[in-house]
């Protein structure tokens, strides 16, 4: 009961406040310079568009040849690698056991992000986003 008279004392309190403030208006030349400031904006020409048509080929260029040098990193990487006689992976049980959530884990990881990704794209479809 006590909270509840505090709390009304507070709201009185901060109503009397408020009521006793005067209105704040806009100072002289605001309206103005505000307006003045919307029709520059609207009056500056539109951006120019960035040429992806021309860029394109650069890019996939780029992208071919950074592609290739990381083909060439793992070929030379690979054959520089000692060979070992006999590469064998042998898992426990109780290991195979360990990691058995972590396959589901990731199940439920990959799920989840296919279905966000799957309403995000039916959002932006219907105008929402």
């Amino acid at each position: 009961m006590k909270l509840r008279s505090d709390l009304e004392t507070n709201v009185d309190a901060i109503n009397r406040i408020l009521a006793t403030e005067e209105e704040l208006i806009p100072s002289s030349g605001f309206l103005a310079a505000a307006m003045e400031r919307v029709r520059d904006a609207a009056a500056m020409p539109a951006p120019i568009p960035f040429p992806w048509m021309r860029a394109l080929p650069g890019i996939v260029l780029a992208a071919a040849v950074l592609g290739w040098l990381g083909f060439e990193l793992v070929q030379t990487c690979v054959a520089a690698a000692p060979k070992p006689a006999v590469l064998q992976m042998q898992l426990t049980a109780a290991t195979v056991r360990a990691l058995e959530p972590a396959g589901w884990v990731t199940l439920a990881l990959v799920v989840t992000m296919l279905s966000w990704l799957l309403a995000r794209r039916l959002a932006g479809r219907s105008g929402l986003l």
